[in-house]
């Protein structure tokens, strides 16, 4: 889907078994406090003017909440708000807590600076381990959360969390419709973690493609209709520079938001920003060319890096001669193998293509483009066999 205002097209995704329309561009709202709050409130309103309509709200600082507040105001279907619970402003400083004493009034709070009685996305906020986890379900905590959401104070229930082992039992839970994680790059190469600032410390070795976790994370939430927004796209800034870079080489914000977009499961990056410039640089992504959203060619050709074989729906292998989708047939045909039976939704999913894998005539003229190596031809005849069986 998409919408036109002027030269912006905006696209947008279904969150998931929300059902909620999404930009795949955000607003994640954490920079807004450092600047003045009139400036930071018409940075929101210009992010809505480019068709933006999701916005995170995590931060319990009383500005930040402000700012979105009067950026929302009159405006305030336009939006799609994540909003958090258990974050909380303590004489001054940001705590994480699940004491309903500090829970309550911290959310409430929100409410009253988001000028709203509704957030459509309630999150369970930052669960990294299973301790937390544990802490969070059974009491009193998520009996909230599960009243805020019958009584429609919270529409749908989120989580966010860095860590994929964490995201796989709340994608299992029942109780989470969406969850807000961690995806750039460089964390999609590192095993689960419950401690990200320590990721990449004393780190020497070769990345040696996605960490299969990770990889069985995003399948599952495809699988589940489990709608993903992403934080951390950029890694704070540190792909931009080769310097700071893991892969020892730079990207730009297009390439990571294409990365980002094109894992299972995601439906919108929440972006950063500390101008409108720095939102129309985001927005440029809607209009960019393949060339500049090419993030593989950046990671085919990085000092530090082991990919070899693993397709990562990057869109190289195009044309078709025979007009097959080649990146989605290996979409379905990743997330369908690893399951004992076929899923229906993805077996759907596969039928509605255009072009199925058994049209593939075995030129291996995609395979010629690939940057990873990967054997299209013979992952199309497997795909062909899983999904075109005959009853």
């Amino acid at each position: 889907m998409s919408k036109k205002e002027g030269e912006y097209v905006m696209r947008y995704r279904k969150l998931g078994k929300t059902g909620l329309d999404v930009s795949e561009i955000g607003f994640g709202g954490e920079w807004l406090e450092r600047h003045d709050e009139a400036e930071s409130v018409e940075v929101v309103r210009y992010a809505a003017s480019k068709g933006i309509n999701i916005i995170d709200c995590w931060m319990p600082d009383p500005k930040s909440r402000d700012i979105i507040g009067k950026a929302m105001e009159g405006n305030r279907e336009h939006w799609i708000v994540q909003g958090h619970i258990g974050s909380t402003y303590q004489n001054g400083q940001y705590v994480r807590t699940r004491d309903m004493k500090q829970v309550v009034p911290a959310f409430e709070d929100l409410l009253r600076r988001l000028r709203t009685d509704y957030v459509d996305l309630g999150m369970i906020h930052y669960v990294d381990s299973k301790e937390e986890w544990d802490r969070c379900m059974n009491t009193d905590y998520i009996r909230y959360v599960k009243e805020l959401h019958e009584r429609g104070v919270i529409r749908h229930i989120g989580l966010s969390t860095h860590n994929p082992v964490i995201g796989r039992m709340a994608a299992e839970s029942g109780l989470v419709e969406m969850i807000l994680f961690s995806i750039n790059p460089a964390f999609d190469m590192r095993p689960a973690t419950e401690d990200l600032d320590s990721m990449f410390e004393g780190y020497e070795g070769d990345f040696s493609g996605i960490d299969p976790e990770r990889a069985s994370f995003y399948q599952l939430c495809e699988e589940k209709e489990i709608g993903l927004t992403v934080m951390k796209g950029f890694f704070g800034g540190r792909l931009f520079d080769a310097k700071t870079s893991p892969f020892g080489t730079a990207f730009t914000p297009a390439q990571c938001i294409h990365y980002a977009l094109t894992r299972p499961g995601v439906t919108s990056i929440l972006c950063g920003y500390d101008t409108k410039e720095q939102v129309d640089a985001a927005v440029a992504y809607e209009t960019a060319s393949e060339d500049e959203k090419d993030y593989a060619s950046v990671i085919a050709s990085a000092p530090l890096h082991s990919y070899k074989g693993q397709c990562t729906y990057c869109g190289h292998c195009k044309p078709c001669p025979e007009n097959i989708d080649i990146a989605m047939v290996n979409k379905f045909y990743d997330l369908a193998s690893a399951q004992e039976k076929v899923p229906e939704s993805i077996q759907a999913h596969y039928d509605a293509l255009e072009t199925p894998a058994s049209a593939c005539i075995g030129c291996q003229s995609c395979e010629t483009r690939c940057p990873f190596g990967v054997g299209i031809a013979e992952r199309m005849e497997k795909a062909a066999a899983l999904f075109e069986k005959k009853n």
